[in-house]
């Protein structure tokens, strides 16, 4: 368990996962609107409020909790079978991301907040060598950990040959590919798959993927941080798939 801090990350958790708070504490003395949010949703689900002073807070978050503070399990997270029934679900609307070794908690809270923004349906990492559904994550993700599954899986390999046997395409992201982001066709049933922040996707991942592709880079800086390259890639996805938008 760990401390979820902010008014937005904690009503979030409330809102949609208020099993995994144990613990809420808020600053003593603030009355205002959005607290009051925070306050009525606690009292909705039967939790308790700590009121506490400020330096008690600042004791517990590592940034800035805006007085509202929250103890937290690690959430909840789904398997291969899941996703395979997702799969069939969405059919040629199929828009998945696959994070091949991201294990700091806030690229992957990012990740995945651009993932519910660009309307991915599953946000999919391997059991090792990635992070989970931590208290950190789900407070950078700022309520998208609660609202996009995280599958976690085994094998990514297999399980990217599994999607693409049930019409997925894989498409992978590397500096070298020979076309760009915006060159690749992402109107259909797709897996992004992105590699991790030092070292990118496994030699095993990339020769499995039905298309490579690259972001133009036109500075000195040769890439970019993997959820920041994520979100790019994501919405350039969401682009062609909604040519209205």
């Amino acid at each position: 368990m760990d401390w979820i801090f902010g008014i937005h990350a904690v009503q979030s958790i409330l809102k949609s996962s208020p099993q995994r708070v144990t613990e809420l504490r808020v600053l003593r003395g603030r009355q205002d609107a959005r607290l009051q949010k925070v306050l009525n949703l606690a009292d909705q689900h039967g939790v308790a409020v700590n009121w506490s002073t400020a330096k008690q807070l600042d004791e517990k978050a590592d940034g800035r909790h805006q007085g509202v503070i929250a103890l937290c399990k690690d959430g909840e997270t789904y398997d291969e079978g899941f996703l395979a029934r997702l799969v069939e679900e969405r059919g040629q609307g199929g828009f998945f991301l696959m994070l091949d070794g991201v294990t700091d908690p806030h690229n992957l809270g990012a990740c995945l907040r651009s993932a519910d923004g660009a309307g991915v349906q599953g946000v999919i990492v391997p059991k090792d060598n990635s992070v989970g559904l931590t208290p950190v994550v789900s407070k950078v993700a700022s309520g998208a950990a609660e609202t996009i599954p995280l599958i976690m899986v085994t094998n990514l390999a297999r399980t990217l040959k599994k999607l693409q046997q049930l019409g997925v395409w894989a498409v992978g992201t590397t500096g070298d590919a020979e076309k760009t982001i915006y060159e690749i066709d992402l109107k259909g049933p797709i897996v992004l798959v992105m590699g991790s922040e030092g070292s990118g996707m496994r030699q095993l991942i990339r020769t499995q993927c039905d298309f490579l592709a690259k972001l133009p880079m036109a500075g000195e800086v040769s890439s970019l941080n993997v959820s920041v390259a994520t979100g790019v890639c994501l919405f350039e996805a969401v682009r062609q798939r909604n040519p209205a938008t």
